[in-house]
């Protein structure tokens, strides 16, 4: 699934991940996220991988949905939003302020679904990423002596 939503998010060529690194993120002994697998007639139909996170303006913490995906032939029968409502339900369990995510802009279908659902974009911000060699320079700064 995990290779079917990156050619489906057009960046296949990005994708390096394998199944024992998935697996030791997600059931590994220090999970960084976890998983919930949505099934249809007893098949794996679809995903959602989250994790949670922290606002200090709430002091109350919250859930960032990474991925959600479902596979072309299942959508359009409510695995999605029954993804999003078992992530919703595990966010309200543990007392959490908000669930977020991101989307492509040029999916309007999901735009759409999510839309239906009540949520709204967060226009004013924009995501900045840090990876490879900038994320590695980056570190080395903090192993540098001060002045």
């Amino acid at each position: 699934m995990t290779r079917g939503l990156a050619e489906y998010e057009r960046v296949l060529h990005r994708f390096s991940a394998t199944e024992e690194e998935l697996e030791a993120a997600l059931f590994g002994e220090r999970p960084l996220a976890e998983a919930a697998l949505g099934y249809i007639h007893d098949e794996p139909a679809g995903m959602a991988v989250f994790f949670p996170t922290f606002s200090t303006f709430l002091a109350r913490g919250g859930v960032y949905v990474e991925d959600i995906f479902v596979e072309e032939r299942w959508r359009g029968h409510g695995l999605g939003k029954a993804l999003l409502a078992y992530v919703a339900a595990w966010a309200v369990e543990h007392r959490c302020a908000r669930l977020e995510w991101s989307v492509l802009d040029w999916n309007e279908k999901a735009i759409g679904f999510y839309r239906s659902l009540g949520a709204a974009p967060l226009n004013e911000w924009t995501v900045y990423r840090l990876s490879g060699d900038a994320l590695g320079a980056l570190a080395s700064a903090h192993l540098q002596p001060r002045d």
